[in-house]
């Protein structure tokens, strides 16, 4: 008669780990980057906004926190929410410009995992969670940079060859801000590092809006490819980048002149370019108003900053803000809404309350910005913040269920 031999229990847990991690490995909610990033994002952008709020109330951030409430929160609306969005957004899209597969589902579990911890070690705000925190957001965007880049150049995909610079400053200066309280006694320098971010993402947006806003307006209005004349596109750009230069270097260097032309010389661009884009005909379509009005605001946003430097009652800090809740804010989720129906197989046809997201982050930037010229800040702050947590909190309602499996 055999004898039985008692089996190790290590060998015998081995086939239920590894069934296990393939089991999550194999989902679909991380066959792409912008399942995980944009919900990560939406749910994050709004407990975020949450504990800002709460700061003003006096329930958040304790008086040992390390980095100051304001850095976290200009910190965690520009990277720990646009820029995951936008790494979610390209890492999906540099499939289809390259025809070749993105990052493997454990690539972006990995980068989930890690996005989570630095979320972790900024919420924690102590200077040990924050040494951790900046360890692995620079590792992070080393993932992100090398991956996407490696599929460029490897197909050769010169026409997004552009996006690869634009991205990695967006991440240098991430590291700069989540590192600056251990360097910069000022968190003035630090916000205006932070602020050169977001006109970082000015150039990314005229970049991918440039061609995806003209080509969304023909698809789904049905109308000719509108198209702007061939030397606009570059003189923006340019415009850009110059204006994003002067910026930041103002923030160290006396300069006998302002950033102000320049900005509502871009701001100016922008529009023009928006009027051969054939507005009139989405006004009936969310995925594409929602898109112009977005390009719009930005457009206004450059030109309201420029003229905070002339006029006492416009502040620089609230004429960004139409940038980055109408322009920013908005775009994102209207890119969102598309690209997670587009990517998982359904049809281009939101839910109805899709419109309400829009409206209600249209609505945040212009609160945010008159309630602060009449001098009623506070109440600026939390009632455009709850228009914001109210269109994320939709967003994850409408769109959890689409990220998390393909239509079967």
């Amino acid at each position: 008669m055999a004898v039985l031999q008692p089996q190790d229990p290590r060998l015998a847990s081995d086939k239920p780990q590894h069934q296990g991690l393939d089991k999550i490995l194999n989902h679909d909610f991380l066959s792409l980057a912008f399942r995980p990033f944009f919900l990560l994002a939406a749910g994050a952008s709004a407990l975020s906004l949450m504990m800002w709020v709460g700061f003003f109330l006096g329930y958040t951030f304790q008086d040992d926190a390390f980095m100051t409430p304001t850095v976290w929160h200009v910190h965690e609306m520009i990277f720990g929410f646009a820029a995951t969005v936008a790494v979610g957004f390209v890492l999906t899209a540099v499939q289809t410009w390259t025809k070749l597969p993105s990052l493997s589902k454990g690539w972006v579990l990995t980068l989930v995992v890690m996005w989570l911890a630095v979320r972790a070690g900024l919420y924690i705000n102590s200077q040990a969670s924050l040494t951790i925190a900046i360890v692995v957001q620079l590792i992070w965007w080393v993932i992100v940079i090398g991956g996407f880049s490696r599929l460029l150049f490897k197909s050769e995909n010169k026409r997004n060859y552009v996006l690869i610079p634009v991205i990695s400053v967006i991440g240098a200066l991430n590291i700069a801000v989540i590192t600056s309280p251990f360097f910069v006694e000022s968190p003035l320098v630090t916000l205006h590092i932070a602020r050169t971010a977001i006109l970082m993402f000015v150039i990314l947006m005229g970049l991918i809006g440039g061609r995806v806003i003209p080509f969304f307006t023909a698809s789904g209005a049905r109308v000719p490819a509108p198209q702007s004349p061939s030397w606009l596109t570059p003189l923006v750009a340019s415009v850009s980048v110059i204006g994003v230069l002067i910026f930041f270097i103002s923030g160290f260097v006396e300069l006998p002149f302002t950033p102000a032309a320049i900005m509502m010389l871009g701001g100016a661009l922008h529009l023009w370019r928006l009027s051969f884009w054939k507005s009139a005909v989405t006004f009936k379509i969310p995925l594409l108003w929602s898109l112009h009005l977005s390009y719009l605001l930005m457009g206004l946003g450059l030109i309201a900053i420029g003229l905070s430097y002339h006029l006492d009652g416009l502040m620089f800090s609230d004429a960004l803000h139409l940038i980055t809740i109408g322009a920013i804010g908005l775009m994102i989720f209207s890119m969102m809404s598309r690209v997670s129906l587009g990517h998982t197989g359904r049809a281009l046809q939101p839910s109805r309350w899709v419109n309400l997201i829009y409206a209600l982050m249209a609505g945040a930037a212009f609160v945010r910005v008159i309630m602060a010229i009449t001098h009623h800040n506070l109440w600026g702050w939390i009632i455009s913040a709850a228009m914001w947590v109210v269109a994320s909190v939709i967003f994850l309602v409408l769109y959890s269920p689409i990220l998390w499996r393909n239509e079967s």
